[in-house]
């Protein structure tokens, strides 16, 4: 050894700290590598890669050398002391032929803060993916990357990429042990890079690669790597839709819903998928011209299996690159906006796959979830449990909301499988579930991460809305959380779903035995804000598309569909349909393949289309069709107990000055004329709508456009119109304004 070695030695930490660094189980890396002072003025420089065999210190702007450094372990450490002022340096190594410099990652210091590592220990840390993650920054002048990963019982953590040969022993990240917080800045690498952690659990075994958890980008699937992504080069174009968008997402508003599935909504050549881009120029005008006013898009975030449909999400942060980077999606959702629709996602907060790459045992222990299978496992999807009560876990997952909303503009996120999260019993029998601290089956650390999530949302996002996909009767889920509500702006309504669809499905001569299917649900419409949904969960697994559900022959089976639609439509309640009813897709949805457009150069199909069209422009121009769609007042029954011609009669009322919508449904194949309404005013009622109207492939039986209510009382009205019910058809009217309602 020479005596710069021996010198070099003898100013390191004890020979253990080196071997960790060498063999890669140093937690606590920082400690060793980087400029340290040596006394008496000295500093000690150490370095580490693994396939150097020379170091040297330079100066960053001059390229002249500083220092020459001593290998003193074969396996790639080197050190060297000096006395001299060292400034801003790189290291340059070599190994034969070829040179390469880097800027010293062990020379930054700390990226965290005291209050950001504070704020996330105590799980109040609203942006922590600001902080998390990996997120491109200048630091010094010096350009580079800073990861931070959640890892507490971690006895190492490194990240890895091809930026270091993937291999962990290069870049072993500085601990913060309070926080359980791993971090460091490698400079010189950029957005684009493809990374992953690579973890040690706490007796120093190799843990699978892990993708990050708040990364925000993503390789391309099957690929499982993170992506960096700068977030600061996305640029915004819709501030007239921000600052309008609480309007349009108001309980008062006519909020009509397309729900698409991005993959299989429509395909290039060869099957290829749109991406971003192409699903913009082609989806925007489709959505615009039929009339609805949000799209939803099924999970977003990135997921490893195309068949989950994205409600297995491993990046919780990255927008799937499966269309595309990231700023393509930013600026999706920005030309959607741009052209007046609103965008909302689903959203996974219930459950998490156990991919090796993803959250399951993270850092070695259930970290994210559970370790009792009793409360972490849903042995309905072989997925994991968050654990709500975990307030790192609770922020993660509150930040992931405001995540959306905030960095892409998100209108509103619809939260899946509620009832999942609600209920500590749900899918499990006797012995198979941990009651709560009261002997009870609620899930109390969940209601409270819901409630909080909630409240967050709608004080730090204006405008936007959360939505609940809860199929049970838990009380007050879209109420406010301080009168003790759950603090979702809306829900969705499963058992009108259900009911609905029961009963269309029955030949019509025996509807008059199911009649209640149609009445039951105005008896609690109120006590929600309800979206009524026809959603992709009813027209997969073997339950068949739309229009199959439909009895009878051709004819009558898109007359049942046209009536089913035009009743969805005009009562109380939101609208949500999935992509392809609109056209009564026939076959089943596949997430493989696109929706059925030849269907379109079929009449009848094109007819459903042209009445889903229609119905979206009478629900928004009409008010008395949407202003009260949550509200008591809105609706007034004439005639609900015709069960015996399974005819359904009521109004449709706005606020005050608006003129009422009649609507009336005939839910058998027979003609009714002469049939007598009561109405509460007189004078000249328009016909609006007629789901039987030639242009939507019915027989054109109708009321040649309007009617006049006479003074006949009926149905408990002072006035009556008689009407020519059509077959298995609604037909919806609008009092005439202009005659002053004829009093």
């Amino acid at each position: 050894m020479t005596q710069s070695a021996a010198r070099a030695t003898g100013m390191m930490k004890p020979s253990a700290d080196i071997e960790a660094i060498v063999s890669g189980t140093s937690g606590d890396p920082f400690a060793v590598l980087g400029p340290h002072a040596a006394g008496g003025g000295e500093t000690a420089f150490n370095v580490f890669h693994p396939a150097a065999e020379t170091a040297t210190i330079i100066d960053a702007s001059t390229g002249s050398v500083l220092l020459g450094l001593d290998k003193i372990d074969p396996r790639g450490f080197f050190s060297a002391v000096t006395s001299a002022q060292v400034g801003r340096y790189h290291v340059r190594f070599t190994r034969g032929s070829d040179t390469w410099e880097i800027d010293d990652p062990y020379r930054f210091a700390p990226i965290l803060g005291e209050l950001d590592l504070h704020l996330f220990g105590e799980g109040r840390h609203r942006k922590a993916y600001d902080h998390l993650g990996a997120h491109p920054m200048e630091i010094d002048g010096v350009t580079g990357v800073a990861f931070a990963v959640w890892a507490p019982n971690a006895s190492r953590a490194s990240v890895v990429g091809l930026f270091n040969g993937w291999d962990g022993r290069v870049h072993p990240m500085r601990k913060h042990p309070g926080a359980g917080i791993f971090e460091i800045f490698i400079p010189g690498i950029q957005a684009g890079e493809y990374y992953k952690y690579e973890l040690l659990d706490s007796t120093g075994r190799l843990l699978p690669a892990r993708a990050d958890p708040y990364g925000q980008g993503s390789e391309l699937p099957p690929g499982t790597a993170s992506r960096v992504h700068d977030g600061r080069a996305i640029v915004w174009n819709d501030e007239r839709w921000m600052q309008h968008r609480a309007a349009a997402n108001d309980r008062s508003a006519p909020i009509s819903i397309y729900e698409v599935h991005l993959a299989s909504w429509r395909r290039g050549s060869g099957d290829s998928l749109l991406d971003y881009g192409r699903l913009a120029d082609e989806l925007i005008p489709y959505v615009q011209d039929l009339g609805f006013t949000h799209i939803e898009l099924m999970p977003i975030s990135e997921y490893p299996f195309g068949g989950s449909w994205g409600y297995q999400p491993v990046g919780l942060f990255s927008p799937t690159a499966r269309f595309g980077p990231p700023e393509a999606f930013a600026r999706f959702v920005d030309r959607f906006h741009e052209a007046g629709i609103g965008v909302l996602v689903d959203w996974v907060p219930a459950h998490f796959p156990s991919d090796a790459h993803g959250l399951a045992r993270f850092d070695g222990t259930a970290l994210y979830e559970h370790e009792d299978p009793r409360r972490g496992f849903h042995k309905d999807w072989n997925t994991l449990i968050y654990n709500y009560g975990r307030r790192e876990v609770a922020n993660f997952l509150e930040s992931n909301a405001q995540f959306w909303l905030a960095n892409y503009h998100i209108d509103g996120l619809r939260v899946d499988a509620v009832a999942s999260m609600l209920y500590l019993d749900y899918s499990r029998q006797p012995g198979e579930w941990v009651p709560n601290i009261n002997n009870g089956r609620e899930n109390l650390e969940a209601v409270d991460f819901l409630q909080s999530m909630n409240t967050r949302v709608y004080a730090d996002n204006p405008g936007a809305i959360t939505i609940a996909e809860e199929s049970t009767a838990w009380p007050q889920v879209s109420r406010p959380v301080d009168g003790g509500g759950l603090g979702f702006g809306y829900k969705w309504n499963m058992g009108w779903m259900h009911d609905t669809l029961q009963y269309i499905s029955q030949d019509p001569i025996h509807r008059k035995h199911h009649h209640d299917k149609l009445t039951f649900g105005l008896i609690y419409a109120w006590n929600e804000n309800f979206i009524l949904p026809i959603s992709h969960d009813e027209v997969v697994h073997g339950k068949g598309s739309l229009i199959g559900k439909m009895p009878g022959d051709r004819w009558q089976r898109f007359a049942n569909l046209r009536a089913y639609l035009a009743f969805m439509w005009t009562h109380p309640g939101k609208k949500l349909l999935f992509m392809g009813c609109e056209f009564a897709q026939e076959a089943e949805w596949s997430h493989d393949h696109s929706l059925d457009w030849h269907l379109l150069a079929d009449g009848a199909h094109r007819g459903i289309q042209n009445l889903v069209r229609d119905l979206n422009k009478l629900y928004r121009t009409v008010p008395a069709l949407h202003q009260l769609d949550c509200e008591p007042e809105g609706f007034t029954w004439i005639d609900g107990g015709n069960a015996n011609d399974s005819v359904l009669a009521f109004l449709r009322n706005g606020r005050d000055g608006e003129p009422p919508a009649l609507v009336v449904c005939n839910f058998t194949p027979v003609v009714r004329e002469n049939y007598a309404i009561g109405v509460p005013h007189g004078g000249r009622w328009i016909e609006r709508l007629n789901s039987d109207a030639s242009a939507y492939g019915g027989t054109d039986v109708g009321n040649s456009g309007a009617r006049v209510a006479d003074a006949n009382a009926q149905h408990g009205q002072p006035y009556s119109l008689r009407l020519t019910l059509p077959p298995l058809g609604v037909v919806v009217f609008v009092q005439d304004g202009a005659n002053g309602g004829g009093q």
